[in-house]
């Protein structure tokens, strides 16, 4: 099953920069330029909106940067003037930027291969060209010996080719695996048009259809597809039918989801023989299902919907299916339910009072159970018939992994990922049977990279509750704990998603100055299990937010870094974590970067129009409603502006962003400049060709991210220098 779409930044780091002639200036070193020569800010006007939501009088002067046709000259205008401004006054670290992309690009092996997965008759893979923004999809028939056939070049002219924007959604390879279905988004809107092509003659079908949304799957016919729809906000309401040749106008809703609070998600069974639907909130959900051979027939219910219970994983095997359900069950049990009467269900792996069941594979002879509790993720293989279970080890305490798709179904080999701060990913087939695993490919990291010249550790904080909160941290060695060292505090907190210690090649570039790159595991997502993610939503969001400065004041007692030293960053619902604790304890930071930050929650939470708004009332709370409106005024980013001092702050934006208006982030930095007391540099970047996710090719994320570091050390390495490290 997919992912509900949420504020969740879909690629961390991949925000557009603008950046300008390099200054004869060392890299890394702060400009002495005096402030009478520094660029002046573009100040918006004021067009004061007044709202009296349950009687409370707010005013909002910045109201009209809101502009959803994304045309409005006087915003465009604004937007273009605070893109200038951010080159003016980033100017001095060009030399920096231009220094951090190379470092970052000659640590990518450009020409590269993905490990081949077998499904089917073909192995699949994609490779990436050194040169080219995106990858290529291919395949080979029955051995890696055979000749590759491309399936998609992401590169070539009407794909990648010449746009600003170009990102594949979802691609389904169909069951005689003679076509792939696929859908594009060239604005990052995250409306797609789904077409298909023909695998054999090379050649694109005449089907196009557009304004599709996330989920696509075959029939068993080879003949039918069934995909996704948005309503006018983009929620997922519809599940609709088509059939090849077939024009769009005559397709088929299967379903549809008249309740704002409800999405649809679209699957299929690992096995191929059902087709699934997922009518979801954040607080209960229903599941239909479909024989695959049979397109045409009525959608029956697997299980129905019950308040307060989830199904988040539906799968099949033999002749049941095998769903997660919380009922009476915080952190899921694994129900078994029988495909002649699903109405018979017994417990497979019952819940635990400590471990979250996460999710689940399944084989033909085994059952995979991917779980997390205190701080950790593990794995768990459990063999039904043999009545058997037992764990995987991994050799790192802190450490993550990344599950892979595993298509086969009969087979005894599981794929996955493994990572840590320190170690490139590296992909493992298991052998479920034998236990024994096989490393297929860990990622090159070029430069001369060593994991044995930095080390990891995992401090706890203690929240004003008592609450345990973990903090993983990496470094240069060695670490000296004198609160010299200057630290970058990441933190996400929302929506139960976890944020596991992983590696990123880009990173090495801050550890290499002497930074200290910390994340903070929060509550709002669910390292610590399923209480960890209730703990920080809703009436008990706050939590997030005192959490992370619980952290921060941690490390700073610690003396693992300064509060002079200390950056902190955070994306989209991690945004708000920014907004929400500079307003709190602004003199706690030394920077910020807020990337698609969501910061006017009221406005946003009270409009239905906006992307998102209506499902995730039950995420944040309906401020039209007591007593979710005070509670959410009482933390909201924009609303909290007050006359203080503020960190050094970037913060970015996506001008096509569905999922976090433009808006939000341009209204919070005008507010902020004409509030805050301090003369600290305050920057706004919006991509103006992209979306929530940023730039989509991978040299253009690259040179974001070089932005974005560049603004970090200028604010945190001690003045004329270029690394902290002794």
């Amino acid at each position: 099953m997919l992912t509900r779409p949420t504020r969740l930044l879909l690629a961390l780091g991949a925000f557009a920069a603008t950046s300008g002639p390099a200054r004869a200036q060392a890299p890394g070193t702060r400009a002495a330029a005096d402030t009478a020569t520094l660029p002046t800010p573009p100040i918006a006007k004021t067009i004061p909106k007044v709202d009296t939501t349950l009687g409370d009088i707010r005013v909002d002067n910045y109201f009209w940067l809101r502009d959803d046709s994304r045309k409005s000259p006087d915003v465009i205008a604004y937007l273009e003037a605070e893109n200038r401004y951010v080159a003016a006054r980033l100017k001095h670290t060009d030399a920096l930027q231009t220094q951090l992309f190379n470092e970052m690009k000659a640590r990518i092996k450009e020409t590269d291969l993905s490990v081949p997965q077998r499904e089917g008759h073909y192995y699949y893979y994609s490779r990436t060209v050194a040169g080219q923004q995106y990858p290529i999809l291919c395949r080979k028939r029955g051995s890696l010996t055979a000749p590759e056939e491309v399936m998609l070049d992401e590169n070539a002219p009407g794909a990648g080719a010449g746009r600003a924007y170009f990102r594949v959604g979802v691609s389904r390879v169909s069951p005689d695996e003679r076509m792939l279905a696929f859908t594009v988004d060239t604005t990052g809107g995250e409306r797609y048009l789904l077409v298909v092509k023909d695998l054999v003659s090379g050649g694109m079908l005449a089907d196009s259809i557009a304004q599709v949304n996330y989920s696509l799957e075959w029939a068993g016919d080879n003949r039918t597809l069934f995909y996704g729809r948005g309503d006018a906000a983009n929620r997922p309401y519809e599940v609709v039918r088509h059939t090849l040749g077939g024009a769009a106008t005559t397709d088929s809703v299967v379903f549809h989801e008249a309740d704002v609070l409800y999405t649809l998600d679209l699957g299929k069974t690992k096995d191929h023989r059902f087709l699934l639907i997922s009518d979801q909130s954040f607080d209960q959900s229903e599941i239909r299902y479909l024989p695959a051979d049979r397109p045409t027939e009525a959608w029956r219910t697997l299980v129905p919907r019950t308040p307060g219970v989830l199904h988040p994983v539906a799968e099949h095997r033999g002749d049941d299916f095998l769903v997660l359900s919380n009922e009476h069950a915080l952190n899921f049990k694994l129900l078994r339910l029988s495909d002649h009467d699903p109405t018979q269900a017994a417990e497979l792996v019952p819940a635990s009072d400590s471990i979250l069941i996460d999710g689940i594979d399944v084989f033909r002879d085994y059952v995979v159970l991917y779980e997390r509790g205190n701080a950790t993720q593990r794995i768990r293989v459990l063999s039904p018939e043999r009545h058997s279970v037992y764990a995987i080890d991994f050799p790192e305490p802190i450490y993550s992994y990344r599950t892979a798709e595993n298509p086969e179904f009969d087979t005894d080999q599981l794929r996955f990922t493994y990572a840590s701060f320190v170690t490139p990913p590296s992909v493992y087939d298991y052998d479920l049977r034998r236990h024994t695993r096989q490393l297929r490919k860990r990622t090159d990291v070029l430069g001369g990279y060593d994991p044995s010249h930095y080390g990891m550790a995992r401090t706890w904080a203690t929240a004003k509750d008592g609450a345990r909160i973990p903090i993983s941290l990496v470094y240069r060695k060695p670490l000296v704990k004198d609160g010299t060292r200057p630290l970058l505090l990441y933190a996400y907190g929302s929506y139960g998603i976890s944020t596991d210690p992983t590696f990123s090649s880009n990173l090495v570039s801050l550890l290499e100055r002497g930074v200290v790159y910390a994340v903070a595991h929060i509550r709002g997502g669910q390292e610590m299990g399923r209480q960890w993610y209730e703990q920080g939503r809703l009436l008990n969001k706050k939590n997030t937010f005192t959490d992370f400065i619980a952290a921060a004041e941690h490390l700073v007692a610690e003396r693992y870094t300064s509060s002079d030293r200390l950056a902190i960053r955070g994306g989209s619902a991690g945004g708000l974590l920014m907004g929400a604790v500079l307003n709190m304890r602004p003199d706690l930071f030394k920077a910020a970067v807020a990337d698609v930050p969501f910061v006017d929650v009221i406005n946003t939470m009270s409009d239905s129009t906006i992307p998102l708004t209506t499902e995730e009332w039950l995420q944040w709370g309906d401020p039209r409603r007591a007593p979710w409106y005070s509670y959410m005024k009482s933390y909201s980013p924009y609303d909290n502006v007050t006359r203080q001092a503020y960190p050094a702050m970037l913060v970015t934006a996506g001008l096509n962003d569905p999922r976090v208006g433009y808006w939000e982030p341009a209204k919070w930095v005008a507010k902020l400049r004409a509030t805050k007391t301090d003369d600290h540099v305050l920057l706004l970047r919006t991509n103006m060709g992209a979306g929530h996710g940023g730039a989509s090719g991978r040299y253009d994320a690259l040179h974001e991210w070089a932005i974005r570091y560049a603004f970090i050390l200028d604010q945190i390495l001690p003045q004329g220098t270029t690394s902290a490290l002794p």
